[in-house]
């Protein structure tokens, strides 16, 4: 139903934030399954996770592939980790839009120093905290979430070094309100995002659509090709394809360039047909008599 993206610097209180934003969302009257996706998760230690550039690339494509996994439309995914990079912060939203759900973010905002000092208590506490050198790195680097921006929005901001961090807190508070509201066509300020091209497989139905589809276009464009190489550039009518297929009737040349083109727009056209509702299962000759109907209409002799 939603996905939460908790962002702050490293040490702010994000996985207090998030365990009480969990507690709050289960106490409400939704009933709502709350997931928390963090590094300890995979038992990932932060040093070594942080230590370089391909390491941290590795977290993020750990978390972002289980996020992915995990987002449905009947449960609450919170991802705890430092989240501190828009661009990563984007590509979840992007995420939450192709699943047609909600998306927040919940910031800790927090001063360096203060995390800093929070930092060196755990090492003197013995609990697992940042190495210094990891930590200024990470302080240095981190994006401050902006709500002019889609993918920061709306946003949710808790001050843990003035405030504490509880579930009453009002940041919190709100973030159930959001995440827990019943939305109708009238509903303004709850904003569940939609799906488009870009974010939908063209063909959802099954697995392999998509491959048909592929497949089965260009078989019938090389057909064409080989046809027309055949008859030395002159006009081919009656190409046929196969048994109970249609055949393809041109009455004129049709150069490779055109078909590619031709080919490319049917895919897209069938892409946006798909977005209104379920396909029908489809198989290789299917696709290819939609096409070869497709090109006829375009060709002028269907």
């Amino acid at each position: 139903m939603a996905l939460v993206v908790i962002c702050g610097q490293p040490c702010s209180g994000k996985s207090t934030a998030a365990l009480c934003l969990a507690e709050a969302v289960r106490e409400s009257e939704s009933k709502l399954t709350v997931r928390i996706i963090d590094e300890t998760s995979f038992h990932l230690d932060r040093n070594q996770s942080y230590a370089n550039m391909p390491a941290e690339k590795n977290l993020r494509g750990v978390l972002r592939s289980e996020v992915d996994r995990s987002l449905s439309r009947d449960n609450i995914i919170i991802v705890d980790s430092l989240n501190s990079i828009k661009g990563y912060r984007y590509e979840l939203w992007c995420l939450a839009r192709a699943a047609g759900i909600r998306y927040c973010v919940l910031y800790c905002d927090v001063e360096d120093m203060h995390c800093k000092k929070w930092n060196q208590a755990r090492i003197d506490g013995g609990e697992a905290a940042y190495d210094d050198k990891i930590f200024e790195d990470l302080a240095r680097r981190f994006e401050k979430p902006d709500r002019r921006n889609r993918w920061d929005s709306p946003l949710f901001e808790l001050w843990p070094y003035k405030d504490g961090i509880q579930k009453s807190s009002a940041a919190i508070v709100d973030a159930v309100l959001y995440l827990t509201k019943k939305v109708d066509s009238k509903t303004r300020d709850v904003k569940i995002l939609q799906p488009t091209i870009a974010t939908q497989s063209i063909l959802a139905s099954g697995a392999n659509s998509l491959y048909e589809m592929d497949r089965a276009t260009q078989d019938v464009t090389n057909a064409i090709v080989e046809a027309q190489s055949q008859s030395m550039g002159g006009p081919m009518n009656g190409i046929c394809l196969g048994q109970g297929l249609p055949t393809i009737n041109i009455s004129r040349s049709v150069g490779l360039p055109e078909l590619r083109r031709l080919r490319r727009t049917f895919i897209k056209l069938t892409g946006q047909s798909s977005l209104s509702g379920p396909p029908p299962p489809l198989d290789a000759d299917s696709a290819k008599r939609m096409f070869v109907d497709y090109l006829n209409r375009e060709l002028g002799t269907a």
